[in-house]
C-alpha cells in the first residue's frame, strides 16, 4: 500500500473573530493539505513538537491524535475556540504550510538555529530536529518565537472592552489566529538562516525581523482559493482598497483596543473610524524608528510591488470586462472574472512571497538593511529568471525607490547596480585596481591561474552531493555532513598555498594580523578569527525548469566596540600587549559575507559582503552611534541598548529578543 501524499486538517483562516460575522463565517474555514508524515500524538513530527502545558493554570491537556480513523475521514477536528485539541491541530498546520513555503523557495529541508552549550569549558554545537510549539503558554496579550527554548510561546487573556468587535469576560487565544502563527513561525525559520539577525546594529535589523514574518503571513492568505475569490468579490478586483487579504490579526486588534487589525499594509483607520488609504512616502524612514513602524514601510512597498504587478497582468482583463472604459458595471462582478482574476493574484502573490523567501540567502549574514534586501530580491530572481518575465524586479526597484528605500554604496537604482557581484566581477577589479599598467591579455591570464588554482584546492572539498540535498533528504544527516564543511572552508581560507587567503581579501575579510586593529578577536597565535558561521545548501529550480545548485557559506568576524571613542582609540593604539582573549568590549561589531559557490564548477558565484570589513572605523563609529542612541532611537527592541542596559529587563531583553520586541509593540500601540 502506498504512502499517502498529503493530510488534510481544518484551520481558521484569519481568527475565531470572522467566524461571527454571517459575510465572513464560511470562508473563514479552510482545510490546508500537509504533506504526509508519521506523527504522534501532540501532534509531534519532523519539524515541531505540539505541547499543550498551561503554567498558569497548571495543566496539561490532552494531545490530539490525528492519525484517529475519525479524525482522518474529516479532514481534523472542526474549528472551535473553545477546544484545546483544535488549538494544537491549529498550529501544527499552520506552522508545516509556513516551512513547507520556506523549503520550496530555499531548495532544501528547513533547519531550525542550532543550540550551543558549553561542555567542559568549549563550546558544543547542538542539532535541534523539533521546534516546541505551546499554544497555551502565556496568560498575557502576547505570543513570541523564543530562540533561547528554540520554542513558540503563545498567549491567552480575557476581552475586557465592550463595543462592536468585542464582548467582556470571554478570550482571545493567539494560537486561533492564523497570522500570528505564521509569523511566529516565520521568525523560528529565519532565525535558523541567520541567527545573527538578532543582532541590532541599525535601526533596520530588528525591524527587519518582524517586517519579514509579516510579509510571509500576509502572503500567504494569497494561497487560500475561498478566501481570495470571496474578497476579490467584496472589492471587485480593486486589492487596493480596504480588504482581509492585506490585514493582520484582526482579533487580537480590535480586542487590545486599535479598533482594526492589528497592522494592514494598505491603510489605516483614523481616529473617526474611518479607513483611510496609504501613500509611498519617501521620508518615511527618516522619521521612523520604532520597530514594527519602521518594518511596517517595508512590509508596504512589497506589498505596492505585488499591487502593481497585479494592476499590470490584469489589465487586459479589465478592459474586456468594461469594453475598454475602466468602469465595471454596477452590481456583483461575473463569477468568470473573479475567477480569473482571484488566479492573476494568487501567481503573483506566490512569486512574490517566493522572491522575498529566496531573498534571505542573498542577504550579509549581520548588519541587514532594507535595502540589502532589494539587492538580495533582485540577484536571488535574476539567478531564478534571467529574462526578468513580466518585469517583477522592475516594478520591487520602483516601489522601493518610491517608498525611499535603497542601499548603501551603489551607483544607481539599475538593476546591473543593485545585483550582488560575482567572484569573477571582483577578481577583475581588484585586478585592475593592483595592475592598472597590465594589459588586457596579462590581466586575464592572472585571473584564470588563480582561478584555476582555487579549483584545484575546492574540488575534492566540494564533491558534488546534490543527489542527497532535497526535500526528503534526512535532516540531521545533512546537518552533520555541513559541519563538516564549515571546518574544511575555514582551513582553505587561511591556507596560504590554496588562494582561499587571497580570496579572503575579495570576501571582506581580515586575515593578516598586520592589518586587523588591536581590539579585532584573535586566536592562539595572533591571527584575526574568522568564523565559517555557517553553510548551506540550495537547490532551485529556475523559471525555465533547469536546476542550480549552490552552497551557501557566511563567514563573520568580530571586533570590540567601545562606547566612548577616546576608549576605542586607546585599545586600537599599536604596540600594547594583546587582549586577552576572554575580554569583551561593550558590545560586539561584527562585519563578513555570504557567498554563494557552485559546487559542480567551483564557482564562486555572488559574493554578498557587509559595507565595510571587520577594520572599518567608519562603520564601527555608525554602530556605536546607533547603539548609545546617537542616530535613531535610544536602545531598541532586540537589546536594551547603552541606557537601558540599567534598566531591570535588560536580561529579557537579550534572552528573549521576541518577547520584548512584541512587549514593546504593546506599549506603544
Amino acid at each position: 500500500m502506498s504512502v499517502p501524499i498529503s493530510r488534510r486538517l481544518r484551520v481558521l483562516a484569519f481568527d475565531p473573530s470572522l467566524a461571527s460575522r454571517l459575510d465572513t463565517a464560511t470562508m473563514n474555514q479552510l482545510s490546508l493539505s500537509i504533506p504526509w508524515e508519521e506523527v504522534g500524538a501532540g501532534p509531534v513530527g519532523e519539524y515541531v513538537e505540539v505541547i499543550d502545558y498551561d503554567p498558569a493554570s497548571g495543566v496539561y491537556y490532552k494531545p490530539v491524535d490525528l492519525n484517529h480513523k475519525h479524525l482522518l475521514a474529516q479532514d481534523g477536528l472542526p474549528p472551535s475556540e473553545s477546544d484545546p485539541q483544535f488549538h494544537q491541530q491549529m498550529v501544527y498546520a499552520v506552522a508545516m504550510t509556513t516551512i513547507r513555503n520556506f523549503e520550496r523557495a530555499l531548495g532544501r529541508v528547513a533547519f531550525w538555529a542550532d543550540r550551543k552549550e558549553k561542555i567542559n569549558g568549549k563550546w558544543v554545537t547542538q542539532f535541534v530536529r523539533r521546534l516546541r510549539i505551546y499554544p497555551h503558554a502565556l496568560r498575557d496579550r502576547n505570543a513570541y518565537y523564543s530562540p533561547a527554548k528554540k520554542a513558540l510561546l503563545f498567549g491567552y487573556f480575557p476581552v475586557t472592552r465592550k463595543d462592536k468587535n468585542n464582548t467582556p469576560g470571554t478570550v482571545v487565544f493567539t494560537c486561533l489566529s492564523h497570522d500570528i502563527v505564521a509569523h511566529e513561525v516565520t521568525h523560528a525559520l529565519l532565525d535558523g538562516v541567520h541567527p545573527r539577525f538578532n543582532e541590532s546594529s541599525n535601526s533596520d535589523v530588528h525591524a527587519f525581523h518582524e517586517a519579514f514574518a509579516d510579509i510571509v503571513s500576509l502572503f500567504q492568505h494569497f494561497s487560500f482559493p475561498r478566501v481570495l475569490e470571496h474578497q476579490i468579490r467584496r472589492t471587485r478586483g480593486n486589492l487596493e482598497t480596504e480588504n482581509l487579504l492585506s490585514q493582520l490579526a484582526q482579533q487580537f486588534g480590535t480586542a487590545t483596543g486599535r479598533g482594526s487589525a492589528l497592522r494592514d499594509a494598505l491603510g489605516h483607520t483614523d481616529e473617526n473610524g474611518q479607513w483611510q488609504p496609504r501613500r509611498p512616502d519617501p521620508r518615511a524612514l527618516e522619521k521612523t524608528h520604532e520597530p514594527h513602524s519602521r518594518g511596517s514601510v517595508l512590509v508596504a512597498a512589497v506589498f505596492r510591488a505585488f499591487l502593481l504587478i497585479y494592476r499590470s497582468r490584469t489589465a487586459d482583463l479589465f478592459r474586456i470586462a468594461t469594453n475598454g472604459t475602466g468602469m465595471l458595471p454596477e452590481g456583483d462582478i461575473h463569477p468568470d472574472l473573479t475567477s480569473r482574476l482571484a488566479a492573476e493574484a494568487a501567481e503573483c502573490a506566490d512569486r512574490v512571497l517566493q522572491m522575498c523567501i529566496r531573498a534571505i540567502d542573498y542577504c550579509p549574514p549581520v548588519n541587514i538593511t532594507f535595502g540589502d534586501f532589494l539587492r538580495g530580491i533582485v540577484t536571488g530572481d535574476l539567478d531564478y529568471s534571467p529574462e526578468d518575465e513580466g518585469g517583477y524586479r522592475i516594478v520591487f526597484i520602483q516601489s522601493f525607490r518610491e517608498w525611499g528605500i535603497h542601499p548603501r554604496n551603489v551607483s544607481s537604482m539599475g538593476e546591473e547596480a543593485l545585483v550582488w557581484p560575482s567572484g569573477d566581477e571582483l577578481m577583475q577589479d581588484k585586478d585592475a585596481r593592483e595592475h592598472s599598467e597590465s594589459t588586457s591579455a596579462d590581466r586575464t591570464t592572472r585571473i584564470k591561474g588563480v582561478k584555476e588554482s582555487m579549483k584545484t584546492h575546492l574540488r575534492g572539498l566540494l564533491l558534488n552531493p546534490a543527489a542527497d540535498w532535497n526535500l526528503e533528504s534526512d535532516r540531521f544527516s545533512v546537518w552533520n555532513s555541513l559541519g563538516g564543511w564549515k571546518e574544511q572552508l575555514w582551513m582553505w581560507l587561511h591556507n596560504r598555498d590554496s588562494y582561499g587567503h587571497a580570496y579572503a581579501e575579495l570576501f571582506g575579510l581580515i586575515t593578516d594580523s598586520y592589518d586587523a586593529p588591536r581590539t579585532v578577536y584573535r586566536n592562539d597565535i595572533g591571527e584575526p578569527t574568522v568564523e565559517v558561521h555557517s553553510v548551506r545548501p540550495a537547490v532551485r529550480r529556475t523559471r525555465h525548469g533547469g536546476t542550480r545548485t549552490d552552497l551557501v557559506v557566511e563567514i563573520t568576524q568580530r571586533r570590540r566596540g567601545y562606547f566612548d571613542p577616546l576608549q576605542q582609540m586607546e585599545m586600537d593604539a599599536p604596540g600594547q600587549s594583546p587582549i586577552d582573549c576572554d575580554l569583551d568590549g561593550d558590545f560586539k561589531y561584527r562585519a563578513g559575507c555570504t557567498i554563494l559557490i557552485a559546487p559542480d564548477t567551483q564557482e564562486v558565484r555572488r559574493i554578498i559582503r557587509t559595507p565595510g570589513t571587520v577594520a572599518d572605523d567608519a562603520e564601527l563609529e555608525r554602530v556605536r552611534k546607533f547603539r548609545t542612541g546617537e542616530s535613531g532611537v535610544t536602545g531598541n527592541a532586540f537589546d536594551a541598548g547603552l541606557e537601558a542596559s540599567l534598566a531591570a529587563n535588560t536580561l529579557t531583553a537579550r534572552n528573549e529578543p521576541f518577547a520584548f520586541l512584541h512587549e514593546h509593540e504593546e506599549t506603544n500601540a
